[in-house]
Formats: structure tokens, sequence, C-alpha cells
């Protein structure tokens, strides 16, 4: 017995010395591109006066000032139902940490049973046929694993980065919901104002049948003006019924987004005829604030972590495993149970080890392999990141300096088109040239909505680059 317990003794002083935990300890490493120094430092396009290095708000749609606007996201960001798929993976992420940490403890189970049965009598070397008789057994077993070279540890690192990762994907979900709540917001206004830019162009051209067709009445001009006027006429009046579907259809998207049906969000009335404006430069920040802040990055850093740890449970799988064992209960008849002649115990370590062969080696190297792609794919999103920030500035820029060119055309243009009217109405200009005057108005009136909606998106896009909206969100709707 001493003998026994001082085995006992030895084999777990050894194997507590041993205790490690084997596998790459995680960081980022040096040469990962979110590193980069120039992946940290201003952006290109920030020098323009439409944006500023401050930093960004949180809830950066707020800085348009619009009470609708800023309900909607909040109902979004609460009812989205791409959130509450996010959510829901998030919570079986946690799950799932719960469960692996679990592993660490002590392990308990019981069981009882009974049959009527009659034993072999030559499994006791006995010659004589056994009674028919109750048997009974009832125990309780403990086990706990010793982790001698950090597998649980190393699961547990994974199952905590992979839960981490799942938390940045909710994340991620909420700046595209609020982006993309606030592009068809702005896409409705943008139809609502293309919409009245049409009606007004069609109201100005009924007037101007009116005078073609007086005017004719009166033996001062053709009937050919008439017939040219009222086909400009159709013409715009043909455009309505797009500006009109458009409209609906971005109500449609907004009730997607927000979590509602159609019906209940035009009971609503929500109804916009001007896209959100501005009143400053947009605060962006630089390259690592906005890495810092995308939660796409950030996802992708964890599951690099998650992907390191999975190379240590891998090589655990290498060296032995001991658990630590012990249990107790009654074996016997039925009736006899409890009495000494029933009691078992025992208590000690298990040893097992599968001996390493090619293929444990080998899902060592495909754990390094999805670790190495994980480090590609972590470059690859932060690459990206500046890609999309930089391409954002870029068109915002350049499309800023297109609508001015097209706000002066279209100045002129009504310029144009007012002397032309006058023009041909004392009788001085053909009515060909206030035509194609009150044409030119209204292809630069439209050029140049279309123009304030591309802007208007410009800046959901470059926002959703910087990858705001996330924090302190409104807790999601189960």
């Amino acid at each position: 017995m001493k003998l026994l317990q001082s085995a006992i003794g030895l084999t777990l002083i050894g194997a507590l010395a041993a205790c490690t935990t084997v596998g790459p300890d995680y960081k980022v490493p040096d040469q990962a591109a979110v590193k980069a120094p120039s992946a940290n430092g201003p952006f290109i396009g920030a020098q323009g006066a439409a944006v500023s290095q401050a930093p960004l708000p949180e809830g950066w749609w707020k800085l348009y000032k619009d009470p609708v606007l800023n309900d909607l996201v909040q109902q979004a960001l609460t009812a989205n139902t791409n959130l509450r798929i996010a959510s829901a993976n998030l919570r079986r992420a946690m799950a799932v940490v719960t469960e692996v940490d679990a592993e660490r403890n002590i392990h308990a189970g019981m069981a009882a049973g009974a049959q009527r049965a009659q034993l072999s009598g030559e499994q006791f070397l006995v010659e004589e046929k056994l009674p028919v008789v109750n048997l009974g057994d009832v125990g309780i077993n403990f086990a706990y694993q010793l982790d001698l070279f950090g597998k649980l540890a190393r699961g547990e690192e994974a199952a905590h980065a992979s839960a981490e990762a799942s938390l940045a994907a909710v994340d991620l979900a909420r700046v595209t919901v609020a982006a993309e709540t606030v592009r068809a917001y702005v896409q409705n206004c943008s139809a609502g104002r293309e919409l009245e830019v049409a009606q007004h162009e069609l109201d100005l051209q009924n007037r101007s049948v009116d005078v073609a067709r007086r005017l004719s009445d009166a033996g001062r001009g053709r009937i050919t003006d008439v017939t040219r006027a009222q086909s400009q006429a159709d013409s715009l009046r043909a455009n309505l019924p797009r500006f009109q579907a458009e409209k609906d259809a971005t109500l449609f998207r907004l009730a997607v987004l927000v979590g509602k049906t159609p019906q209940q969000l035009m009971a609503a009335k929500v109804d916009c005829r001007e896209e959100p404006k501005l009143t400053q430069p947009i605060p962006v920040g630089d390259g690592a604030a906005m890495l810092k802040r995308r939660p796409d990055v950030r996802e992708a850093e964890r599951q690099l972590a998650a992907a390191t740890a999975k190379i240590g449970v891998a090589t655990a799988e290498l060296y032995p495993s001991i658990t630590l064992g012990a249990s107790a209960g009654f074996t016997g008849i039925f009736d006899h149970l409890g009495q000494g002649r029933t009691e078992h115990w025992g208590f000690g370590p298990l040893i097992t080890w599968t001996i390493p062969d090619s293929g444990a080696r080998a899902r060592v190297k495909a754990a390094e392999a999805d670790s190495d792609a994980a480090l590609a794919r972590f470059d690859g999103v932060v690459l990206n990141a500046l890609r999309e920030t930089e391409t954002a500035l870029t068109f915002y820029a350049k499309d800023l300096e297109r609508n001015a060119a097209l706000r002066s055309a279209r100045d002129n243009a009504k310029q144009a088109a007012q002397d032309n009217r006058r023009l041909y109405t004392a009788g001085r200009a053909p009515y060909l040239s206030s035509l194609d005057a009150d044409r030119t108005q209204a292809s630069t009136e439209a050029a140049l909505a279309a123009s304030d909606s591309q802007l208007a998106l410009d800046q959901v896009n470059l926002f959703l680059a910087l990858g705001g909206g996330w924090e302190h969100a409104p807790a999601i709707a189960k």
C-alpha cells in the first residue's frame, strides 16, 4: 500500500513539475500590415477643406441633425434582422466559451442499476450453477484532467478569441446597418427632391405651352411651336412615375432595415424631399484611429489569435494526458447493498498517450498553415480598410468639384432660359431657341440634383469606411 502511494505521489509530482504550455504565445506579428507606419498616419485624401482630422464621433449620423434620421437608425440598431442573427451567433460563441472553460473543472458522475440475473459460476472458478439473484450496483466517480502541456489553456484561448471575433462581427453588422439605413434615407430624400425638380420643370413647361398657344391663337406664333412645347411637357411628365417608384422603393428598403413591414413604415409617413446636409467638415481622424475602430479589422485580428492558439492545442495532442480519478460505491446482491461486503472504492491517476505518428504531426502543420492564412487575411482586411477610406475620400473630393461646376452651369442655364422666354414672348426670337434653353435648364437641374444625391451618398460611404457607429449601440431585440 505504501509502495502504491509513493508511486502515485511521484507520478503527480513529476507531472506537475513538467507542466508547460506548448505552442506559440500570441502577439500581433511585427510584420503585420497593421503595424506599418504608413498605415497609421494621416490619410492622403484628408487635405481638403471638406474634411478634418478631428476624431470621428460615435453616432456620426447625428451630425446631420435630422430627428427623423436619428429615430430610424435607432430603430434599425434595435430591430434589424441581420443584427439579431449576429447577436444569436455571439450568444452561441459565449456558450462555447463556457463549455470549454468547464473542461478545467472536476467532472462527477453517478450510476445506479438493478437486475435479476444468473451469473456464470465458471467465471469465479466454481463448477456449480449459481442461483438466480437480484443484483444491484450504485456508484459515484470523479475525474480531473491535469493540463500538463496547456491543451486546455490553449483551447480556452482559442474559444475566447473566437467569441471576441463574434462580438466584432456584431459590431460590424451594427456599422453596416447604420450606414445602410442612412443610405436608404438619403436615397429616399434624393428621389423626393428629383421628383420635385421634375414637377417644377413640368410646371414651367406647361406655362410655356400656354404662352405658345396664346401667341398662336393671336396670330403671332405657329401651331408647330405649340406642338413642340407640348412634346417637351410630355417628356418631362414621363419622368415623374420613375422618381415616385424610386421613392417608394427606398421606403420599402427602410422598412426592412428597421424591422417593419412596408405598410407599417408607410403609416409612419416618412417623407423627405431634400438630402440631409452637414454643417461642418467631415471628421475623419487618421489611419491608426480608423484601424483601431473598424470591427472587421478587430474580427480578423481575433481570428488570427484563435488560429494561433489552435497550434498549441494540436501540439499538446502529441504528449501524454493524465487524469486523476476516484470512485466509490456498492456492488452485489440487492439486499446486501450498503454492507461492507459490497463496498468498493479506488483512486489514482490514469495516464493515456497515443504515440505520435505522421497524422498527428500533420495536424500541427495544418494548424500552422491555418495561422498563416489568418495572418494573410488580417493583412488583407487592413489593406482593404485603407483602400476603402482613401477611395471614399477621393470620390468625395472630386464629386464636390463636379457639384460646384454643375451648380454654376445650372445657374447660367436658368438665366438663359428666362432670357429666351422673354425674347420669344416679345416676338424677338424663334421658339426653338426658347425650347433649347428650357431643355438645357431641365438637363442641368436634373444633373445637379443627381450630383447632390451622389455627394450625400459619398458622405455615407466615407462614414462607412471609417467604421464608426457600433459604440454604445442599443440592445438588440431577440
